[in-house]
């Protein structure tokens, strides 16, 4: 296995943006490779490394092939480019039928199973699974990104629980997985325009308005898990779901 930077989806964000991931204002840029702990190598023993310290798959749901890399319903992948790249991990083959890159939050912290499966959205049940069970994982512990036709664009809302609100993805990912009780970075896309055939608003890409913010909104749901891995899910809530500062 040959592992790759953690770019791709992410700088073609970028250059659909016109702006830095990591040069939002506030952010401290992230040299590539700065971070201490971040690793490029994927260890495929049962169980994986260190699993002394609580780990947490994040899974980025989206479809495979750059035919749908930049579309409203890979949102979810773009985001664990972003949590990869801040951290310095490589992304690298995994026999769960994923792309899987491993590192840690921060020093000391939770350590981060990043994913993005290899699967059709409609099929993300497998891999995670596979994933959840590889890594030892419980639901309680599985952190899913995806897009939310039921939420404006440029929004986020955290939950853990509840259905599938006929998202093809998360339909399958919870009868796989046996529950529900995982946590959810729904990304906000916003409903179609007059007529349109939802299957092909979300399988086509982001409006010339989205794209300007695209970068921001991407920003924001690495932040929102983020803090998910560092608080509770109560605290993150409250910070994610609070009115922007119109300042």
């Amino acid at each position: 296995m040959t592992p790759t930077p953690a770019r791709g989806l992410l700088d073609q964000i970028r250059r659909l943006a016109g702006v830095a991931l990591s040069g939002r204002p506030g952010r401290t840029p992230t040299p590539p490779g700065a971070h201490p702990l971040g690793l490029g190598d994927i260890d495929q023993k049962e169980g994986g490394p260190d699993m002394a310290a609580r780990t947490r798959v994040i899974v980025g749901l989206g479809n495979p092939g750059d035919r749908y890399a930049a579309t409203r319903h890979n949102i979810g992948q773009m985001v664990v480019d972003e949590l990869a790249a801040r951290a310095g991990a490589r992304w690298g083959s995994h026999k769960a039928n994923a792309r899987v890159a491993e590192a840690w939050n921060r020093p000391g912290g939770t350590k981060m199973i990043l994913a993005k499966p290899n699967s059709f959205m409609n099929l993300s049940g497998g891999p995670v699974q596979a994933l959840c069970r590889f890594y030892s994982v419980a639901p309680e512990d599985l952190i899913v990104v995806h897009d939310e036709l039921d939420i404006p664009f440029d929004t986020i809302r955290l939950k853990r629980g509840g259905g599938h609100g006929g998202h093809n993805g998360l339909r399958d990912i919870i009868p796989a997985v046996g529950s529900a009780d995982f946590t959810r970075v729904r990304m906000g896309i916003g409903r179609p325009p007059g007529r349109q055939d939802v299957a092909d608003f979300v399988l086509s890409g982001f409006s010339s308005s989205e794209r300007a913010a695209l970068a921001n909104h991407v920003s924001d749901g690495a932040d929102a898990v983020e803090l998910l891995l560092d608080s509770d899910l109560a605290t993150a809530q409250q910070r994610v779901h609070a009115p922007a500062d119109p300042r």
